[in-house]
């Protein structure tokens, strides 16, 4: 099948967060599984002043009410698969894709709305007629609107999948700030109050909408869990599947990882002390193997459950554990957490920023992850962790709930699991997963084991969305 990946960013070229990481995964693995596979993105500045990439063809025109975008199309070969990027200075040149530090720019509704007409045209353009244009989250939300009105007939036989990795994000714009949507056919019945929801119109109009867990896809029929969008899934619930993430074991293997100072397997997990003590010392934190570790990566934002984290820092540290935080984002909580290092300095480490080699380190040398998030569509921390034998902690929502096994209910647990959204029911599932640390430790060898044996690939993801992308041919 021809298909189509229209995104924002692809892990390798260009990333901000875990979509870039789906970005690289899925198209590779739906080519290696004989798909003919094509990716469209813009050419940001980051891009253009490393790439330096030749024009696919002629400058290519689209027009609004009032305005003219003259744009190339630029292309490389990427392990195989042709990506075509879309220039246009303007609106891509920027320091950052999405934001000037955490300050969003103000066209960005716009920004990616042309972006999603220049897909089109660049499909055109190069004469490549997709059986399936892919879309993602709200950047390319409404690409299935646009594909539906399109009256050249070179489309017409094209499906479209949006998929939502996460419905927090919904591309909310008044009208009026997108120009390049006021002149097509039917836009008024995507607005409200002179607003248009862009998430919203890529779940009414796409073939098929998809997301990134089953259980994910269940919270999503509900209003809490929609962040108000519930009716419109409800009304689409046929077609809504889940689809759980896969995880890169190339880049996340102990036995491997070249961040790692000495690597480890299944067979034998000696060498993870040695990734403790390495992350202890690096982090600032007193050199003891035998201390539980908890370890957390993240943004730091309310999503990632530092409103139940930070009520219960003060009791949490009167046990014997150790806690290393990495990550940046709201000053307020680095604030918090920072201040709390200071006064905890033998057993609470805050590291304000971000590196790989931090996190693959506190992925090898932590014994627990953290992960009391608020809702995670998917999560991709929790997989990494089995994959190290490092055990996670996490509530019982989205994919967390559709990888992580709960010591309580299962022989075959993999981690500790709590669910009512409470700081109380978070520090209760801490003190149960340092109870059976000290207590059981042949039977916590055990469950590192039975994680590290846990395999999400993206090769049954890749399956799964192939006959998808079928059953819309049927």
């Amino acid at each position: 099948m021809k298909i189509v990946f229209a995104i924002s960013e692809v892990e390798e070229l260009v990333k901000t967060g875990g979509l870039a990481d789906v970005g690289k995964a899925l198209p590779l693995a739906l080519k290696d599984a004989g798909e003919d596979v094509v990716i469209v993105m813009p050419y940001y500045k980051v891009l253009a002043d490393s790439l330096n990439l030749p024009s696919a063809c002629e400058t290519q025109t689209l027009f609004t009410e009032y305005k003219v975008y003259n744009f190339e199309v630029r292309v490389m070969d990427w392990h195989g698969i042709p990506v075509y990027f879309v220039d246009y200075p303007e609106y891509f040149m920027r320091e950052g894709l999405y934001s000037n530090a955490y300050e969003a720019y103000e066209d960005n509704g716009e920004r990616f709305c042309f972006f999603s007409g220049a897909v089109l045209a660049t499909l055109q353009a190069i004469n490549y007629s997709p059986d399936v244009i892919h879309c993602h989250d709200w950047h390319t939300a409404m690409l299935p609107y646009l594909t539906a009105y399109d009256n050249t007939g070179f489309f017409d036989k094209t499906r479209t999948v949006f998929t939502i990795h996460n419905a927090a994000f919904q591309g909310v714009n008044l009208l009026e700030k997108v120009p390049f949507l006021r002149h097509h056919p039917g836009i008024l019945a995507q607005v409200h109050g002179g607003y248009i929801n862009m998430l919203q119109s890529g779940i009414e109009f796409a073939t098929k909408v998809t997301t990134v867990s089953p259980h994910y896809a269940q919270e999503l029929l509900t209003d809490l869990g929609s962040h108000g969008l519930h009716e419109r899934l409800v009304r689409r619930k046929t077609d809504l599947s889940g689809i759980l993430n896969g995880c890169d074991y190339t880049q996340w293997n102990p036995a491997t990882d070249s961040f790692l100072p000495e690597h480890y397997d299944v067979d034998n997990l000696l060498p993870k002390q040695t990734c403790k003590h390495a992350l202890q010392e690096k982090s600032g934190l007193p050199m003891n193997v035998s201390i539980p570790l908890i370890g957390m990566v993240c943004r730091l934002t309310e999503q990632k459950g530092f409103g139940y984290i930070l009520p219960i820092l003060d009791e949490l540290v009167q046990h014997n554990v150790q806690i290393v935080i990495v990550g940046t984002g709201d000053p307020k909580m680095c604030m918090d957490l920072g201040e709390f290092a200071q006064n905890h300095p033998s057993q609470f480490a805050f590291i304000n920023g971000f590196s790989s080699e931090h996190a693959h380190l506190v992925e090898a040398g932590a014994d627990f992850f953290l992960m009391p998030s608020q809702f995670e569509p998917c999560g991709l921390n929790q997989m990494y962790s089995l994959a190290y034998g490092t055990i996670p902690i996490v509530r019982a929502v989205g994919g967390l709930k559709d990888t992580v096994v709960d010591n309580r209910h299962s022989e075959d647990a993999t981690g500790f699991v709590f669910e009512q959204p409470r700081p109380e029911a978070l520090l209760a599932c801490i003190r149960r997963a340092l109870l059976f640390y000290y207590e059981h430790p042949v039977k916590f060898r055990e469950m590192q084991q039975r994680g590290m044996n846990t395999r999400f690939t993206w090769e049954r993801a890749a399956g799964e969305y192939i006959k998808l992308y079928e059953s819309m041919f049927v």
